[in-house]
Protein backbone atom coordinates (compact mmCIF):
# COMPACT_ATOMS: atom_id res chain seq x y z
CA UNK A 1 0.00 0.00 0.00
CA UNK A 2 1.35 3.91 -0.52
CA UNK A 3 1.35 6.06 2.25
CA UNK A 4 -2.03 7.24 0.84
CA UNK A 5 -3.91 4.48 0.75
CA UNK A 6 -2.48 3.87 4.23
CA UNK A 7 -3.07 7.26 5.72
CA UNK A 8 -6.76 7.04 3.82
CA UNK A 9 -7.71 3.49 5.65
CA UNK A 10 -6.29 5.22 8.89
CA UNK A 11 -9.06 8.12 8.36
CA UNK A 12 -11.49 5.76 7.37
CA UNK A 13 -11.46 3.41 10.75
CA UNK A 14 -11.18 6.99 12.74
CA UNK A 15 -13.64 6.63 15.70
CA UNK A 16 -11.97 9.80 17.46
CA UNK A 17 -15.21 11.77 17.70
CA UNK A 18 -17.59 8.70 18.38
CA UNK A 19 -18.60 9.93 21.70
CA UNK A 20 -19.32 13.34 20.42
CA UNK A 21 -21.57 12.13 18.07
CA UNK A 22 -23.21 9.63 20.00
CA UNK A 23 -23.95 12.79 22.10
CA UNK A 24 -25.80 14.76 19.59
CA UNK A 25 -29.34 14.74 18.62
CA UNK A 26 -28.38 12.27 15.71
CA UNK A 27 -26.96 9.87 18.36
CA UNK A 28 -24.82 8.63 14.88
CA UNK A 29 -22.04 6.67 14.68
CA UNK A 30 -18.42 8.38 12.33
CA UNK A 31 -18.49 7.46 8.58
CA UNK A 32 -15.78 9.24 7.19
CA UNK A 33 -16.32 10.59 3.64
CA UNK A 34 -13.20 11.65 1.35
CA UNK A 35 -12.32 10.91 -2.29
CA UNK A 36 -8.76 11.30 -2.88
CA UNK A 37 -5.84 10.07 -5.08
CA UNK A 38 -2.10 10.70 -5.60
CA UNK A 39 -3.00 12.21 -9.39
CA UNK A 40 -5.78 14.52 -8.34
CA UNK A 41 -4.71 18.39 -9.18
CA UNK A 42 -7.89 19.80 -7.83
CA UNK A 43 -9.08 19.82 -4.44
CA UNK A 44 -12.31 20.75 -3.32
CA UNK A 45 -12.10 21.40 0.77
CA UNK A 46 -15.55 21.44 1.79
CA UNK A 47 -17.25 22.12 5.36
CA UNK A 48 -18.35 18.57 6.90
CA UNK A 49 -20.91 16.10 5.78
CA UNK A 50 -24.58 16.74 5.75
CA UNK A 51 -26.72 13.83 6.78
CA UNK A 52 -27.44 12.64 2.96
CA UNK A 53 -23.72 12.30 2.89
CA UNK A 54 -23.43 10.64 5.75
CA UNK A 55 -25.95 8.08 4.71
CA UNK A 56 -24.70 7.80 0.68
CA UNK A 57 -20.99 7.74 1.94
CA UNK A 58 -20.44 9.71 -1.38
CA UNK A 59 -19.86 13.40 -0.99
CA UNK A 60 -21.45 16.03 -2.11
CA UNK A 61 -25.01 13.83 -2.76
CA UNK A 62 -27.47 16.63 -2.08
CA UNK A 63 -28.76 20.17 -3.50
CA UNK A 64 -25.41 21.22 -2.14
CA UNK A 65 -23.76 19.31 -5.08
CA UNK A 66 -26.34 20.10 -7.48
CA UNK A 67 -25.41 23.80 -7.56
CA UNK A 68 -21.33 23.32 -6.79
CA UNK A 69 -21.17 21.08 -10.18
CA UNK A 70 -23.25 23.79 -12.01
CA UNK A 71 -20.85 26.54 -10.81
CA UNK A 72 -17.72 23.96 -11.55
CA UNK A 73 -19.48 23.80 -14.98
CA UNK A 74 -18.92 19.64 -14.60
CA UNK A 75 -20.56 17.18 -14.57
CA UNK A 76 -21.24 13.66 -12.58
CA UNK A 77 -18.57 11.71 -14.14
CA UNK A 78 -15.44 14.52 -13.60
CA UNK A 79 -16.57 15.64 -10.25
CA UNK A 80 -16.32 12.17 -8.84
CA UNK A 81 -13.32 11.26 -10.70
CA UNK A 82 -11.03 11.17 -7.98
CA UNK A 83 -7.72 10.87 -10.42
CA UNK A 84 -8.18 14.38 -11.19
CA UNK A 85 -10.86 15.29 -8.64
CA UNK A 86 -9.94 14.91 -4.42
CA UNK A 87 -12.59 15.90 -2.14
CA UNK A 88 -10.91 16.54 1.42
CA UNK A 89 -13.50 18.18 3.74
CA UNK A 90 -12.42 19.87 6.91
CA UNK A 91 -14.01 17.52 9.29
CA UNK A 92 -14.93 13.92 6.94
CA UNK A 93 -17.95 12.98 9.42
CA UNK A 94 -21.33 14.48 9.48
CA UNK A 95 -20.79 16.78 12.84
CA UNK A 96 -24.49 15.98 14.38
CA UNK A 97 -27.62 17.48 14.55
CA UNK A 98 -28.61 20.48 17.32
CA UNK A 99 -31.69 20.31 19.18
CA UNK A 100 -33.42 22.80 16.15
CA UNK A 101 -31.99 20.06 13.59
CA UNK A 102 -29.12 22.61 12.72
CA UNK A 103 -25.68 21.19 11.50
CA UNK A 104 -23.53 21.60 14.19
CA UNK A 105 -20.56 23.11 12.81
CA UNK A 106 -17.02 20.79 11.63
CA UNK A 107 -14.81 19.53 14.84
CA UNK A 108 -11.68 21.18 14.82
CA UNK A 109 -10.19 17.95 16.20
CA UNK A 110 -10.39 16.08 12.33
CA UNK A 111 -8.43 19.06 10.70
CA UNK A 112 -5.99 19.01 13.29
CA UNK A 113 -5.35 15.28 13.26
CA UNK A 114 -5.47 14.83 9.53
CA UNK A 115 -5.15 17.67 7.30
CA UNK A 116 -1.74 18.34 7.32
CA UNK A 117 -0.53 14.40 6.45
CA UNK A 118 -3.26 14.30 4.05
CA UNK A 119 -2.46 17.16 1.92
CA UNK A 120 1.17 15.98 2.09
CA UNK A 121 0.58 12.76 0.75
CA UNK A 122 -1.35 14.64 -2.21
CA UNK A 123 2.00 16.11 -4.04
CA UNK A 124 -0.29 16.44 -7.24
CA UNK A 125 -2.84 18.99 -5.78
CA UNK A 126 -2.72 22.88 -7.82
CA UNK A 127 -5.77 24.00 -7.28
CA UNK A 128 -8.19 24.29 -4.40
CA UNK A 129 -11.51 25.34 -3.67
CA UNK A 130 -12.43 26.66 -0.32
CA UNK A 131 -16.15 25.51 -0.24
CA UNK A 132 -17.43 27.80 2.80
CA UNK A 133 -16.25 29.94 5.43
CA UNK A 134 -14.30 26.58 7.70
CA UNK A 135 -12.00 26.20 5.18
CA UNK A 136 -11.01 29.61 4.25
CA UNK A 137 -10.29 30.27 7.50
CA UNK A 138 -7.96 27.30 8.03
CA UNK A 139 -6.17 27.64 4.52
CA UNK A 140 -5.89 31.39 4.29
CA UNK A 141 -5.54 32.85 7.80
CA UNK A 142 -6.55 35.35 7.10
CA UNK A 143 -9.28 37.87 8.93
CA UNK A 144 -11.58 38.76 5.81
CA UNK A 145 -14.83 37.50 5.59
CA UNK A 146 -16.22 35.40 2.70
CA UNK A 147 -17.69 37.98 0.55
CA UNK A 148 -13.99 39.91 0.46
CA UNK A 149 -12.31 36.97 0.08
CA UNK A 150 -14.20 35.77 -2.56
CA UNK A 151 -14.22 39.68 -4.53
CA UNK A 152 -10.65 39.88 -3.78
CA UNK A 153 -10.23 36.74 -6.11
CA UNK A 154 -12.58 37.66 -8.61
CA UNK A 155 -10.99 40.64 -9.53
CA UNK A 156 -7.58 39.57 -9.22
CA UNK A 157 -7.79 36.05 -9.97
CA UNK A 158 -4.56 35.61 -11.72
CA UNK A 159 -4.15 32.13 -14.26
CA UNK A 160 -4.07 28.84 -12.68
CA UNK A 161 -0.61 28.90 -12.03
CA UNK A 162 -0.40 31.33 -9.61
CA UNK A 163 -3.77 30.75 -8.19
CA UNK A 164 -3.48 28.06 -5.54
CA UNK A 165 -6.76 28.78 -3.80
CA UNK A 166 -10.32 29.70 -5.12
CA UNK A 167 -12.50 31.01 -1.97
CA UNK A 168 -16.16 29.88 -2.65
CA UNK A 169 -19.70 30.47 -0.73
CA UNK A 170 -21.03 27.11 0.38
CA UNK A 171 -23.37 26.33 -1.99
CA UNK A 172 -26.48 25.76 0.50
CA UNK A 173 -29.80 27.15 0.05
CA UNK A 174 -28.52 29.08 3.23
CA UNK A 175 -26.69 31.06 1.08
CA UNK A 176 -29.58 32.19 -1.32
CA UNK A 177 -29.84 35.30 -0.21
CA UNK A 178 -26.03 36.29 -0.17
CA UNK A 179 -26.16 35.35 -3.93
CA UNK A 180 -29.00 37.98 -4.35
CA UNK A 181 -27.25 40.27 -2.90
CA UNK A 182 -24.07 39.77 -4.72
CA UNK A 183 -25.00 39.06 -8.30
CA UNK A 184 -21.52 39.86 -9.49
CA UNK A 185 -20.27 36.03 -8.16
CA UNK A 186 -22.36 34.87 -11.04
CA UNK A 187 -21.54 37.38 -13.67
CA UNK A 188 -17.86 37.51 -12.83
CA UNK A 189 -16.60 35.14 -10.39
CA UNK A 190 -18.36 32.11 -12.27
CA UNK A 191 -16.31 32.42 -15.72
CA UNK A 192 -13.06 32.76 -14.07
CA UNK A 193 -13.69 29.99 -11.99
CA UNK A 194 -14.07 27.43 -14.90
CA UNK A 195 -11.50 28.87 -16.97
CA UNK A 196 -9.45 27.67 -13.89
CA UNK A 197 -10.67 24.89 -13.83
CA UNK A 198 -10.38 23.87 -17.27
CA UNK A 199 -6.92 24.14 -17.34
CA UNK A 200 -6.21 21.66 -14.58
CA UNK A 201 -9.26 19.18 -16.00
CA UNK A 202 -8.46 16.76 -18.92
CA UNK A 203 -9.69 17.99 -22.17
CA UNK A 204 -13.10 16.33 -23.77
Amino acid sequence: MSDLDTLTADIRACRHCADRFAATVSAHEPNPVLRVSSTATICIAGQAPGIRVHRSGTPFTDPSGVRLRAWMGVDEDVFYDAACIAIVPMAFCFPGHTATRADLPPPVDCARLWRQPLFQALPAIRLVLLVGKAAQDWHLGDRLGMTERVRRWTDAPGDAKDTAYIPLPHPSWRNNAWLKANPWFETDTLPKLRTCLSLHLPSS
